[in-house]
């Protein structure tokens, strides 16, 4: 039976599937749900994900939520997958696990809130709040400087110094470039400083092209109606009267 992915472009983690599965040839069928439509929360998908989330998969009979637990599974359970994304060797899997741990609480925490109260919020009927993405702000910001100095030391193309990228690279990446929805000038404002973090980013994106780029297309095109509803706002208007977008 042919694996499906229950997946919307807009999640990190949903994105990071997708483009694993095409990148490996894996033959998949990718079911959308619409976060917007709050699909995610419908009897049907509970049966398969009973906390409501996406990404999830099923694999015949088998069924399975967390994008981390997911990755690992299709790094294993699919003949011809790379070593190098989940290797064998089990001290570098330990390694990448840790790196995968520490991501939910920092660097998804910082990213996640940060781009839902700087732009994403009004798409999902939530006022924008400032405050918390200030706060965020910096969980972002030092999760940032925590990859390049343990991570990406030297002149390491992929985190831990590997000559080629691992599931942690793609999960982590993804999240990153999640703030392309944000202002221009806040994206640099907060990767400006990090070289380290642009050109990792870059080296990711080369090494899962074409597949990165049309994955995260979705992206791009919210931007674009994101910042036309920003600009028809009225100034300091945290709410933007806007209504969820049911093509988001």
């Amino acid at each position: 039976m042919t694996l499906k992915v229950y997946a919307d472009r807009m999640s990190q983690p949903s994105r990071a599937i997708i483009i694993f599965c095409k990148v490996n040839g894996i033959d998949f069928e990718e079911v959308r749900i619409d976060l917007v439509k709050r699909q995610h929360r419908s009897p049907e998908f509970i049966e398969i994900n009973p906390m409501g989330q996406v990404p999830a998969i099923v694999d015949g009979r088998y069924k399975l939520f967390e994008s981390h637990a997911i990755l690992s599974y299709l790094s294993c359970a699919f003949p011809g997958v790379p070593d190098h994304w989940y290797p064998a060797d089990l001290f570098t899997r330990a390694k990448i696990q840790s790196i995968l741990d520490w991501h939910h609480s920092n660097l998804r925490r910082g990213t996640a809130t940060f781009v839902l109260n700087r732009a994403l919020g009004p798409a999902l009927g939530l006022p924008l709040n400032p405050q918390a993405a200030n706060e965020a702000e910096k969980i972002l910001r030092a999760s940032l400087s925590k990859i390049e100095s343990l991570w990406l030391k030297g002149n390491a193309k992929f985190l831990l110094g590997n000559f080629r990228p691992s599931i942690a690279d793609l999960s982590l990446v993804c999240e990153i470039m999640q703030l392309e929805v944000v202002d221009e000038k806040d994206r640099d404002r907060i990767l400006g400083p990090h070289p380290k973090i642009l050109q990792w980013i870059d080296n990711v994106k080369s090494a899962t092209s074409p597949h990165f780029e049309e994955v995260h297309g979705i992206l791009y095109k919210v931007k674009a109606r994101l910042l036309g509803r920003l600009t028809s706002a009225k100034p300091n208007d945290t709410s933007l009267s806007m209504k969820p977008n049911p093509k988001l």
